[in-house]
């Protein structure tokens, strides 16, 4: 375990995955959403196998022994996408990434709960503070006043809120696949999973993308290559319900991105709550950081004493 290492890949994919969904926004109103799960999961495979060529480990990093688990994360972890890629049409980036803080507080819980992992009160207290700040941003969207959003802008907190469960359940997963699967097995058989799911969709009609957005379809794919590469090994390096918290650094780009992109500015609400969610995971690196001195002064502590 290398807590340090764990959160640097986090905070990485992160990023990549923020400039991945502003580029399925900018396209989400011209494509369907299960061509642009398709082309996002298709062309992520280019990173994946020059990295996996790189490091030598073709084929043998493909073999797996856990089928049934790599079927559990992938139909969670599509499903997610699915309703994440649909929210973006109806909300602006912040927002919907906003929403999406749901998911790392669910996995703190599922972390608990399902991986048995040592959550002390601290960290109960972040996740029941972030929860209320979550709250806050969904308010605007449960109130009478809910209509003078835009149309769909209920219909897209609503997707929001059931891909960010999703993800908290296959980010759980994947945290159970790392025990025994190697990273290049966990993120292509999601990859293909995903792709196939997508793929079915062309049944519904799929629409013909220009040069450009061809384009910018192959790059959505390869950050979202990167972002999914990076984001294994953070889970393999770090606890799931410490390394989780740092997604909330996605709001930072999305606020700034989505200003200058598509000239969106959140709302206040948003702000506020996605402050309060952005400190209990402040509260939680800090409460971290004095367990792991006290650690590290018993060990040192240790020796000296049997001398």
């Amino acid at each position: 375990m290398s807590p340090l290492l764990g959160i640097s890949l986090k905070l990485l994919s992160a990023l990549f995955f923020t400039l991945m969904s502003a580029g399925i926004k900018a396209i989400s109103t011209r494509y369907p959403t299960g061509e642009i799960v398709f082309i996002r999961s298709f062309f992520a495979m280019i990173p994946l196998l020059i990295w996996l060529g790189w490091r030598s480990e073709l084929p043998e990093a493909l073999k797996t022994s856990n089928l049934r688990g790599h079927l559990k994360r992938g139909i969670m972890g599509s499903t997610g996408m699915f309703c994440g890629f649909a929210a973006l049409q109806f909300l602006p980036l912040s927002e919907a990434v906003a929403i999406g803080y749901a998911a790392p507080l669910a996995v703190v819980v599922l972390a608990a709960l399902v991986l048995k992992e040592r959550v002390r009160i601290y960290r109960w207290s972040a996740v029941t503070i972030g929860f209320v700040g979550v709250l806050i941003m969904l308010s605007p969207h449960l109130g009478a006043g809910a209509h003078q959003l835009g149309p769909g802008a209920a219909i897209g907190a609503a997707l929001g809120l059931a891909g960010a469960f999703c993800s908290a359940f296959a980010s759980v997963e994947v945290r159970l696949l790392t025990q025994t699967e190697r990273t290049g097995a966990i993120v292509f058989y999601f990859m293909l999973l995903t792709s196939l799911l997508g793929l079915s969709t062309i049944l519904l009609g799929w629409n013909l993308p220009s040069y450009q957005d061809a384009a910018l379809m192959v790059l959505i794919g390869v950050l979202g290559g990167l972002g999914q590469i990076l984001i294994v090994q953070a889970y393999r390096y770090g606890d799931a319900s410490l390394v989780a918290p740092f997604e909330y650094s996605t709001m930072l780009w999305a606020v700034a991105i989505g200003w200058f992109w598509f000239g969106e500015w959140p709302a206040a609400t948003i702000l506020i709550g996605a402050f309060i969610v952005i400190a209990s995971g402040i509260y939680v690196i800090f409460r971290e950081r004095q367990l792991g001195l006290a650690r590290r002064a018993q060990r040192e502590a240790g020796p000296s004493r049997v001398a």
